[in-house]
């Protein structure tokens, strides 16, 4: 975590509020009354098992799921029965699991595809070049089927592809997914790079010692529930942490 947001943190207002929310999936529930907040210029990260929670958790703040109770405010708005558009439209966007590209589309087909809303679509030339000077390589394959990009490649487009919605807030899930460790390092430092130009991160990510690390704040969700929540530092050096996420 760079000093630089550290001080932005400590001076913040809260972004993200979600409150209480219980998601179900049918009769299944799949998230019982979680809490967590988000503040400007933040990295926060959710940490967890397979089936704990953290996808649903993304996907009901961006739209894609209802929360049957609770609720969902962000930058002072109730946005939890909100469309999907008009939430990204809001500022919150979602680069989710496994990329999903259009894999027949070129990278910048791909990437301008992303400026799709009005906010975005006014500066997407802007965002473009900023995009290509974050992923340099993205720039020389900007002709390339996305399908025929490596792993890491995949990845960096998907996350050029948010950023040209012109998100406030920007959700990862499980950006290092099947990466080697040398592009999981390139990935976190992007993630790094984006937060320190001003983006707030909420990142779900497998990879807990990366994550915490990077994170100004992290919750652990156990079977649908926080559980834990604390700094990022001070989760890592948790003794729970430590067993039941690090091996240690």
């Amino acid at each position: 975590m760079s000093g630089q947001s550290r001080r932005t943190w400590e001076r913040s207002m809260s972004l993200l509020e979600v409150e209480k929310i219980d998601v179900f999936y049918d009769d299944v529930q799949a998230v019982w009354g979680v809490s967590l907040n988000v503040s400007e210029g933040e990295v926060v990260g959710i940490i967890g098992a397979n089936g704990a929670g953290k996808s649903t958790t993304l996907n009901t703040i961006s739209g894609l799921i209802k929360p049957r109770a609770g609720r969902i405010v962000f930058g002072q708005q109730n946005v939890d029965h909100l469309p999907t558009e008009k939430i990204v439209e809001s500022g919150i966007v979602q680069i989710p699991e496994a990329r999903r590209l259009f894999p027949f589309m070129t990278v910048q087909e791909n990437l301008e595809i992303g400026a799709y809303n009005p906010r975005a679509e006014n500066v997407k030339s802007q965002t473009l070049r900023e995009v290509f000077d974050l992923f340099p390589i993205l720039q020389e394959r900007r002709n390339q089927l996305a399908r025929t990009l490596s792993g890491g490649e995949q990845q960096m487009l998907a996350v050029g592809r948010g950023l040209m919605a012109k998100p406030v807030l920007l959700m990862l899930d499980e950006p290092s997914l099947g990466l080697a460790p040398m592009l999981v390092r390139t990935v976190f430092d992007a993630v790094r790079q984006i937060n320190e130009a001003g983006t707030t991160i909420l990142l779900v990510e497998q990879d807990v010692r990366h994550s915490l690390q990077l994170s100004d704040r992290g919750y652990v969700l156990e079977n649908g529930r926080v559980v834990m929540e604390g700094k990022g530092g001070e989760l890592l050096e948790d003794p729970h942490i430590k067993k039941a996420y690090l091996g240690v």
